[in-house]
């Protein structure tokens, strides 16, 4: 996806013969993807916190790209652990929130739920105010399993923690 803007794509179809693959026949495609869609995808997918862990964090998705997707959760007292600072738990729930999201997101299949099955995270610095910001990156988009990076910054772009998560899509019942 290109926001804002068109992209052309071919799309070509083979057809083999014997031992060779050869070109059968193309099609033109042109995708076009605007800023607005892009904000009504962050409306759609914020509307599904109310009652979530998601709102009692106070997660929030902000961007979304062609292989990422962004959200920020506040740091305050509701996060913290005893010492005042981000408590190790809700980072970790910001890093399965996020990756979760975009597993669901770019599998874009309806017919499977995604379940987390394996996250570890990496604290490498402590917060005790502000806001942090959960970017997931795709390591692997996959049919049937999917591993995200997922980086957890400060709002001056300071690493808090580093996670990894996997999800798995099964068929719905």
């Amino acid at each position: 996806w290109v926001w804002g803007s068109q992209r052309l794509i071919t799309k070509f179809f083979y057809l083999r013969k014997g031992h060779k693959i050869v070109p059968f026949f193309y099609v033109n495609l042109w995708l076009t993807e605007t800023a607005l869609e892009k904000s009504d995808i962050l409306k759609e997918i914020n509307s599904k916190a109310h009652n979530t862990l998601m709102s009692t964090l106070s997660i929030e998705f902000t961007e979304i790209g062609k292989d990422f997707i962004v959200c920020k959760m506040p740091v305050n007292n509701k996060v913290h652990q005893p010492d005042g600072i981000l408590h190790g738990g809700a980072t970790a729930a910001l890093a399965e929130t996020v990756g979760s999201v975009a597993s669901r997101y770019f599998i874009n299949d309806d017919s499977v739920s995604v379940r987390g099955i394996e996250i570890t995270t990496n604290h490498v610095r402590s917060i005790s105010d502000g806001f942090v910001f959960a970017k997931a990156s795709s390591i692997h988009v996959g049919r049937t399993m999917q591993i995200w990076q997922i980086k957890i910054t400060d709002e001056k772009n300071n690493l808090i923690s580093m996670a990894k998560l996997t999800t798995l899509s099964i068929k719905k019942k």
